[in-house]
């Protein structure tokens, strides 16, 4: 029974640990982790295969992010490759692509409020109800987007799943 005990005490303070080490949300100590999740969601890899192979001939494409009131920037970078016919995130960290190419690249961002009602899946703010609603706003080849609304709803929770602390800009 003590060891029990002894291990939910355990468990309760890696847990307040944990929480008070939260990454700041879209650092790119935060995009680390959503490169990480990415390549761990088999939507995101598998039925994103073929939008990867929109990069120009450059073998990647970027996904760069922010926070409204944190701004421009402090935007972060996803490079997605197609790498073996998936689609996987090689790099998530600071921008590397000071030059994206709105034609394969794309540039996301929203309220902090917005990003949470995205991050956890809420009515309205799947991707579809978020760029006709305005509350994620993005340049990019629009079409190409429309074209994957089904994995990007994926995206957009991982954003969530992530987590991260919002109290502070990065």
């Amino acid at each position: 029974m003590r060891f029990i005990r002894n291990l939910a005490i355990t468990a309760l303070l890696a847990g307040i640990g944990s929480a008070a080490h939260a990454e700041v949300f879209m650092s790119s100590q935060w995009a680390k982790q959503a490169c990480n999740a990415w390549n761990s969601n088999a939507t995101l890899t598998s039925k994103l295969a073929k939008w990867a192979q929109n990069d120009d001939g450059r073998g990647f494409k970027t996904i760069h992010l922010y926070r409204d009131k944190c701004g421009l920037g402090t935007k972060v970078e996803l490079k997605i490759t197609n790498k073996d016919g998936k689609a996987v995130c090689t790099y998530g960290g600071a921008v590397t692509n000071n030059s994206p190419d709105y034609g394969v690249d794309y540039l996301m961002h929203a309220s902090d409020e917005d990003w949470t009602c995205m991050g956890e899946g809420k009515s309205g703010c799947g991707a579809m109800g978020a760029m006709t609603t305005g509350k994620l706003k993005f340049s990019g080849p629009k079409m190409e987007a429309m074209g994957v609304m089904g994995p990007f709803n994926q995206f957009l929770q991982l954003t969530g799943s992530v987590g991260g602390d919002k109290s502070a800009c990065p």
